[in-house]
């Protein structure tokens, strides 16, 4: 079990650190590029448009080759693609390549909750925490060692630092085509049958939507910080609020791996932890000085809570050969939500001229996940 587990968080580390590599670089791909600020925002949402779209094609490649090897096939797409990301000084090149990238990202993310079934069907709970808390790591790695680290040792290049990045997921692709358990003949063969989402399932929605709501609370309050600071008068706190509100983030996988196999299919973390995002955003609207950066970190720690347990539900509400359907029509919906309400919360400000009606949608969500969380208990936990 212990291999499996250190092949999960090695396999959530990789979800992120070619995409999180990107934000470091930004003002040196936008001089030698040329490009505007609108292209740069393009290159910034490519990726989460793709673990989107690409999730259901991931759900195919897990019902026809297995988990493992749609894994391997993700992790590889990603370090290929996420290498040759600066291999041509030209925008649509850039594009390109990172869309690719980000397909693979994709796939690797629909085949973590199946590996969680299938690898550590016993700690389902703490599996998914663990794999969680690699992804919460592999975003912090390029933030923090960019520009000191990997940019000096690559002789300023941002091009050679992409494939610095790309190395490791590479060599976690080796460790998990070595490593990884063996899938069983009758699993392999049932999940062979489906690979579709079952749109009709109701499971599938409340789901996505539990999901989305965190996907949106994060990358809405990531997105409208900075501009509503200054709206505000508290730019000089601008940084400081978006380091606690990414920094939160990791007391709460640490928390979690301790407890997140009592809190399974419980309802009252989901609640308490909808509530505690209302009253974040409310500092956050209301609050000044440190109080922003306190209501920041907040945030995220909730934020990373409610995304960990809410990873766990499909290998636990899912029949065993159904887990990656569930999971990519999850996904689907999940990532399509976090773009959606973004979108909102900024036509919120606009129509009404006040900074603060962009939050309105973010506790709206902490609203939305209470009500969905009710009805978990009256899901049958699914077995082998």
């Amino acid at each position: 079990m212990l291999t499996a587990l250190a092949l999960l968080w090695l396999a959530g580390n990789a979800l992120r650190l070619t995409i999180l590599a990107v934000p470091p670089v930004i003002p040196l791909i936008h001089d030698e590029l040329a490009m505007s600020a609108t292209q740069v925002g393009i290159l910034t949402g490519l990726p989460s448009m793709l673990l989107a779209l690409a999730a259901v094609p991931g759900s195919l490649l897990i019902a026809r080759f297995g988990v493992r090897a749609a894994m391997v096939a993700g992790l590889l797409i990603t370090a290929a693609f996420g290498a040759l990301r600066g291999a041509v000084p030209n925008v649509w090149w850039l594009y390109a390549m990172t869309v690719a990238m980000a397909a693979g990202v994709a796939i690797m993310q629909v085949t973590m909750p199946p590996a969680v079934r299938a690898w550590v069907p016993s700690r389902i709970g703490f599996a998914t925490a663990v794999y969680t808390n690699g992804l919460i790591v592999g975003e912090i790695f390029p933030v923090a060692l960019m520009l000191v680290f990997v940019l000096p040792l690559v002789g300023g290049s941002w091009q050679w630092a992409f494939v610095f990045w790309s190395v490791p997921v590479a060599i976690i692709a080796v460790a998990v085509l070595i490593l990884a358990p063996k899938p069983a003949a009758a699993a392999a063969t049932a999940a062979r049958r489906k690979w579709w989402p079952d749109w009709r399932n109701m499971l599938i929605w409340r789901l996505g939507f539990m999901l989305g709501t965190v996907n949106a609370i994060y990358f809405s309050t990531n997105a409208f910080i900075p501009d509503y600071l200054r709206s505000i008068g508290e730019e000089a706190w601008i940084s400081a609020a978006l380091t606690g509100l990414n920094a939160g983030q990791l007391p709460a996988s640490v928390l979690l791996l301790a407890i997140a196999g009592r809190l399974e299919r419980k309802v009252w973390p989901y609640i308490v932890c909808g509530l505690l995002t209302i009253a974040a955003t409310l500092g956050l609207v209301f609050g000044h000085g440190v109080w922003l950066v306190a209501a920041a970190t907040f945030q995220g720690f909730c934020a990373a809570c409610i995304l960990i347990l809410a990873l766990a539900l499909p290998p636990l509400l899912a029949p065993p050969d159904d887990v990656h359907r569930v999971t990519a029509a999850m996904f689907t919906i999940s990532y399509t939500w976090a773009v959606v309400i973004p979108i909102i919360a900024g036509a919120l400000w606009d129509l009404t001229g006040i900074a603060a009606a962009a939050f309105w949608p973010i506790a709206l969500c902490g609203t939305l996940l209470i009500v969905l969380a009710s009805a978990i208990n009256h899901i049958p936990r699914q077995t082998h």
